[in-house]
């Protein structure tokens, strides 16, 4: 079989000039468009509030939308239409909004009969730009946005320019789920409506403003509901009593604007608010389809280029796009004035900051946030800590963010990693907001009894399964996010929250079992539930979207405490490699989505594994670390649609691979420390928030040099195998030698090893 790097050379000779692009020509948006990668094609902004993209299958059966939770699936050949909201890479599906397809002049006003085959040969995609050809009306399609303004340009080759508005249509549809919309035309042509959906999260409110380039000749409105048609006229002799409007639950609107002899382009623009919010967001950003397109490519440029990549083109195309992925979400959620609709779904002034939301938290505590605390300016991601707290703030149940998008909370997932989030921004140096409010709300939140066993978690120290799902898993989780509280608590001198907390942050030993090596959901009596099978996987059992060879492995604020229970380094080693080689061929996983990407029960594909292979630098072997990232990285990310072994997550998977090309990764984010892998890429640049530079130089990095022979930094050898947040923040530059057998005698001690909670340096 040809070796990973000789694949990817042969592929960087038949496309050669790729190697000299800039990271935005190299990206490539239908990665992981196929598969379960859950991404999107379409055009969206850095963080926008606008995705725009094109829906394959917008009225899904809820037990066939887990495939199209992003709305676009590359297998499927036809396209319903464009919707303005969708999320990049969530294993949930919603959003969908305000659904826009060309027409043809007596298409009926079903989605069958709009929908409409494409060729893939057509597609383009780049960042914040996406065209299509769309076969049944004979149109050429082009979508771009910028932050709060979304553009579709269509070009009608014969025939007038007509256009349906679908507020009917939405990912993860079922009856009932819209309960109410509007629309309405008024006096100067603008369309503007709304509508509230009660999908994954609760009664979401969302306003829209559409503005064409040319006035409309006619329009008709339809509930399908009601059955109550209207149509109207749109002319300069009709003014002001023509703007009309219907209201309804299962609203379509037609738009004609007939021969035109230009291509139609419709301005879009939405708003948690109102419709004049949706129409000041119109307003805030100025310019017409190619205008906003040149922004958006500036916007993207800027942002991409946070990290320089010299590497062969397909590893650099799969680098650039996972950074490009990394930088769609949390995404701005506020007008242009700053408001903004909260988790109390009361509207809201963001004062000095801009509110964000979509945060896939259980996701992106590990990779994503760290990455962008790398990547992004200080005044990014002291938006993301603000807009925590400002829900916080005024959340009914005082607690932040668990799984939010779009303001509201939809209590996906397990833990209160906005912990670690805001945690490991204050330890690496972000300030600019209110630390004190800060740590308490980190502790109202890791002390709400109510939420997911914690009132058994604080009695017992762990959560019992007899009276809270998911048991195993909650414990572990929680006691993480309490070591992150007792870190930044620590650094402000709280001393005794600090040490209450590093107390609270040991108590994943009560739920590990010594005798078999696993963490195991505990009863109240204190008694583990048997029986006991460490490959099984059932949803609301004892672990969240794993097993016990996963998650016996989440202690990254203690893995050197942990090793000692299982028997030490030695055990430890032979408990990682039996995960990873474990034979898969008698256990069928056909019944959990998120289970992909499976190296034996090490499962890339879900994010509890993500930190798994930087264990073996903990145990002093940090060549079989290099062994495992190159096993996973040639079997889990390919520069396809089907490149991504699973969900991205909001930009998680992404930001894995980011990280894990450099050469490092933040296992435990809050101790300000990364554990070094392997790089893969020949030389990268991170032109970090604080306007330093870093640089990481793989000398002799190939197929038959997949070892790190040597490191230095800043021309000093590098006897350890993590390198400090402080080092990499001050620039300079980590150099690599790489060579073809593993050097077993760099980094092995045991204070050269990563940060573990149990002193050993």
């Amino acid at each position: 079989m040809r070796s990973f790097r000789t694949a990817l050379a042969l592929l960087a000779l038949a496309a050669s000039p790729l190697a000299a692009q800039t990271n935005y020509e190299a990206v490539d948006p239908f990665i992981g468009t196929g598969g379960e990668g859950h991404t999107f094609p379409g055009a969206v902004a850095p963080f926008g509030m606008i995705q725009l993209s094109p829906d394959t299958d917008a009225t899904c059966e809820i037990r066939k939308c887990y495939s199209h939770a992003a709305g676009y699936r590359y297998e499927d050949t036809t396209i319903q239409g464009f919707s303005m909201t969708h999320f990049s890479g969530a294993g949930h599906s919603d959003l969908g909004d305000f659904l826009i397809m060309a027409i043809g002049a007596d298409t009926a006003l079903e989605p069958d009969a709009y929908r409409s085959p494409f060729s893939h040969a057509t597609e383009q995609a780049q960042p914040g730009y996406y065209a299509v050809t769309l076969d049944k009306p004979g149109v050429r399609a082009e979508l771009t946005a910028s932050t709060r303004v979304g553009v579709q340009r269509y070009a009608f080759q014969s025939g007038p320019a007509r256009v349906v508005l679908d507020l009917r249509s939405s990912l993860y549809d079922y009856p009932g789920k819209i309960l109410w919309s509007s629309v309405r035309v008024r006096s100067d042509g603008t369309i503007t409506g709304m509508r509230e959906t009660r999908g994954w999260a609760p009664a979401r409110k969302l306003y829209f403003a559409i503005r064409p380039n040319a006035p409309l000749k006619a329009h008709a409105f339809l509930d399908r509901e009601g059955k109550v048609p209207y149509r109207g006229f749109q002319g300069p002799s009709r003014g002001a009593e023509n703007a009309a409007q219907l209201a309804g639950r299962s609203l379509v609107a037609t738009l004609d604007f007939g021969q035109l002899g230009k291509p139609l382009e419709l301005k879009v623009a939405i708003s948690s608010v109102d419709e004049d919010g949706a129409i000041a967001n119109l307003d805030s950003e100025a310019g017409d389809f190619d205008a906003i397109r040149a922004k958006s490519r500036d916007a993207w440029t800027k942002v991409l280029s946070a990290i320089e990549i010299d590497a062969p083109a397909p590893m650099k195309k799969m680098t650039a796009t996972a950074l490009y992925h990394s930088m769609i979400a949390p995404s701005v959620f506020a007008d242009a004035d700053g408001r903004y609709r909260g988790p109390d779904d009361q509207v809201h002034q963001g004062k000095d900051f801009t509110f964000h939301s979509t945060f896939s938290l259980w996701d992106t505590f590990r990779a994503e946030h760290p990455l962008l605390l790398l990547t992004q300016p200080d005044r990014r991601n002291l938006d993301f800590v603000q807009s925590l707290l400002a829900s916080q703030r005024v959340s009914p149940f005082g607690i932040l963010p668990v799984w939010q998008y779009h303001g509201r909370e939809t209590w996906t997932m397990i833990g209160y990693h906005a912990v670690p989030v805001i945690a490991d921004a204050y330890l690496k140096g972000l300030r600019g907001f209110d630390e004190k409010a800060a740590l308490d709300a980190m502790v109202a939140s890791a002390s709400y009894g109510p939420y997911g066993g914690l009132d058994h978690y604080m009695k017992l120290g762990y959560v019992p399964i007899d009276k809270e799902p998911e048991a195993a898993s909650k414990t572990v989780e929680y006691a993480y996010d309490d070591w992150t509280i007792a870190r930044m608590a620590a650094a402000m001198g709280k001393g005794d929250v600090a040490a209450a907390f590093e107390k609270r942050a040991g108590n994943w030993r009560n739920s590990f079992d010594k005798a078999s090596g696993f963490l195991r959901a505990r009863k109240a009596d204190g008694s583990f539930r048997t029986p006991f099978d460490p490959t099984a996987i059932n949803y609301g059992s004892d672990y969240t979207e794993g097993n016990a060879w996963q998650y016996s492995w989440f202690v990254p604020q203690d893995q050197a405490g942990m090793f000692a229970m299982l028997g030490g380094d030695a055990a430890a080693v032979k408990k990682l490699d039996a995960m990873f080689d474990f034979d898969n061929s008698k256990i069928d996983y056909s019944h959990a989505e998120d289970i992909a990407g499976l190296i034996g029960q090490y499962i890339h594909g879900n994010e509890p594994s993500h930190h798994v292979a930087y264990l073996y630098n903990y145990a002093g072997q940090p060549w079989r670390t290099q062994e495992r990232l190159k096993q996973i990285v040639e079997s889990q990310y390919q520069p396809t649609p089907q490149g991504l072994s699973g969900n991205d997550d909001l930009g998680q998977m992404s930001a894995w691979f980011v990280f894990t090309t450099l050469g490092f990764y933040p296992v435990a984010p809050g101790s300000n420390e990364y554990a070094i892998g392997r790089p893969f890429l020949d030389k990268a640049v991170l032109n970090l928030p604080n306007g330093k530079r870093f640089s990481v130089v793989a000398e002799g990095l190939s197929d038959a040099n997949p070892y790190i022979g040597a490191v230095t930094l800043n021309g000093r050898p590098l006897p350890r195998s993590y390198i400090r947040h402080d080092e990499v923040a001050a620039g300079g530059e980590l150099r690599f030698t790489m060579q073809a057998k593993p050097n077993r005698k760099w980094a092995t001690g045991k204070a050269a090893r990563p940060f573990s909670m149990s002193p050993y340096r």
